[in-house]
């Protein structure tokens, strides 16, 4: 067998962990429409390389509004890879105690909302700092991690918790311990990682299972949509209302940042 077909076999294998997980899915999926629909918003955070499943969220083609993509570049801005701004920097602010806090200050939190959270491992402080906070404000939280890989690393965090600890959902991506997947000959480590393949393929079963649920209660998603499928005028048109939409509800987020009658209340 070719290292190709070895790659593409274990990704049949994802498929499959996805799959066997449909009932999580519609969970999530639930949780998400119902923020949706209530005019608020899913909150997705993603550190590192996970900020890939947050873009696969929203924005991009196939897409719709509902989701607040938080993509803290101090976090994830990998192409440079060293000098400033480099990766080193990177992955040690993403054990930094407290940086979550900073960042989910810039946000009027409502127990309304719900959130998604990926990374891989579930063990780096800041995304396991986010959940908890969610948590403490009552919101329901959705994370997908690599099991297996979880299980065996080790949390940076404080107490020894890892993101699953405060999430009410938890999905898998199916990914291997250390995430490469294939074992070249004569080669000391494996390479080719399969937890961006795994998790790419739950974003969009929950993606497609809430447009379903948006559109079943009445009130179907504003999608971003190519101009090759819908003619070039609808598909600015589309894309136009998607962007609109989705900063009617981002201000929301802002409205009450600060407040201290609201924070008290709230928190």
């Amino acid at each position: 067998m070719s290292y190709t077909q070895d790659y593409l076999t274990k990704c049949e294998g994802l498929i499959k962990e996805v799959s066997n997980q449909e009932d999580k899915i519609m969970q999530a999926a639930n949780l998400f429409a119902q923020s949706i629909l209530s005019g608020r918003m899913v909150h997705v955070f993603g550190s590192g390389h996970s900020r890939i499943m947050v873009e696969e969220m929203w924005p991009r083609y196939g897409s719709f509004p509902g989701f607040n993509p938080i993509v803290e570049l101090a976090l994830t801005f990998h192409n440079l890879v060293v000098g400033a701004n480099g990766q080193r920097q990177a992955m040690f602010l993403e054990n930094v105690a407290g940086f979550a806090e900073q960042i989910l200050r810039n946000f009027d939190i409502s127990h309304t909302d719900t959130a998604l959270i990926i990374s891989s491992s579930g063990c780096n402080i800041v995304p396991i700092e986010m959940a908890e906070l969610f948590q403490q404000k009552g919101i329901k939280t959705v994370r997908i991690i690599s099991k297996r890989h979880s299980e065996a690393s080790t949390s940076k965090h404080a107490d020894g918790k890892k993101l699953q600890d405060f999430c009410t959902i938890v999905l898998d991506s199916g990914a291997p311990v250390g995430d490469a997947m294939v074992t070249i000959e004569n080669l000391e480590t494996p390479v080719a990682p399969g937890s961006t393949v795994g998790s790419c393929m739950i974003i969009n079963c929950i993606k497609a299972e809430v447009a379903s649920l948006l559109t079943k209660a009445g009130h179907p998603p504003k999608v971003l949509t190519a101009a090759a499928i819908v003619g070039a005028e609808k598909a600015t048109q589309l894309f136009q209302s998607a962007y609109d939409e989705h900063a009617h509800r981002i201000a929301r987020m802002y409205e009450k940042v600060g407040i201290p009658s609201y924070v008290s209340e709230n928190n």
